[in-house]
């Protein structure tokens, strides 16, 4: 084995593998599902690429998978679908429209939501896109039925009680009439509790007709991509991302050391 390489946490090996997202990978180990080296693992367990890890007996493979540059794509979600893998009620599911591999998925969208969804093979950058630390943002268009007025942003803006804690819009922009008794707005939220963008328009006597997600981080929706369709982010775009989830982007290299200056000779001025 190489012992060069320290050892971490085990989720977050198995996470940076793209096996899953560390909350799902701490649910295997707590349910004793992982071994390393033929020992039960912890969730204080670290662990290195070339040791011997397995899933209810089965190997990991990690150093493969540790190699393999992890890919991130940005998938246009219609309404209808739901993000989750499978569904008890037999819904059409987010995954199904994937290219082949193991993707995670970065947050929900709820089956009446549509936009942007992120999935990645990268479980760290996943985790770290979600967790509320992270502080990246939401965008979504909002479209709302009947009037509303200054007071009522302004609840929307400086916060407002919901069942699981205080919640608020970072920014909540009018983005104009549709025609008719509806009205768009743009919100920004840094959080992802369930169904909150909904809840936070509910809670100031608000009706939702329409909502889609346009942003997350920097990672726009734009106009090319059709719903039902994906894209792989590449270049910038992917570097930006991994940045905005405080992480180096895959593949980048520190600069070269600067060559070390010759000294003066003591005869020179």
């Amino acid at each position: 084995m190489n012992d060069s390489v320290p050892p971490e946490r085990l989720q977050k090996l198995l996470a940076r593998a793209g096996l899953g997202s560390r909350r799902e990978i701490e649910g295997w180990i707590a349910a004793g599902e992982i071994a390393v080296n033929g020992e039960v693992a912890t969730l204080g367990t670290r662990a290195r690429p070339s040791d011997r890890v397995t899933r209810l007996g089965r190997p990991l493979a990690l150093l493969r998978r540790v190699a393999q540059a992890p890919r991130t794509i940005a998938y246009f979600k219609p309404e209808g679908e739901i993000s989750t893998r499978k569904d008890p009620e037999g819904r059409p599911s987010a995954f199904a429209r994937l290219p082949r591999g193991r993707w995670v998925g970065v947050g929900r969208l709820d089956i009446n939501t549509s936009g942007l969804l992120l999935f990645t093979s990268d479980g760290e950058l996943a985790h770290r896109l979600m967790h509320p630390s992270s502080g990246v943002e939401r965008e979504y268009a909002v479209r709302v039925r009947g009037e509303v007025d200054d007071a009522q942003l302004a609840r929307l803006r400086e916060g407002v009680s919901l069942d699981d804690g205080p919640a608020s819009f970072d920014e909540v922009t009018d983005a104009g009439g549709s025609g008719g008794a509806n009205r768009w707005f743009h919100v920004v939220i840094k959080e992802g509790r369930k169904r909150e963008v909904r809840r936070l328009w509910e809670a100031v006597g608000a009706t939702v007709s329409r909502l889609i997600r346009v942003r997350y981080g920097p990672v726009r929706l734009g106009r090319v991509l059709r719903a039902g369709r994906w894209r792989e982010l590449e270049g910038a775009e992917l570097a930006e991302l991994y940045r905005a989830a405080g992480l180096e982007p895959p593949g980048a290299e520190a600069p070269p050391p600067r060559p070390a200056r010759r000294p003066r000779s003591p005869g020179r001025r």
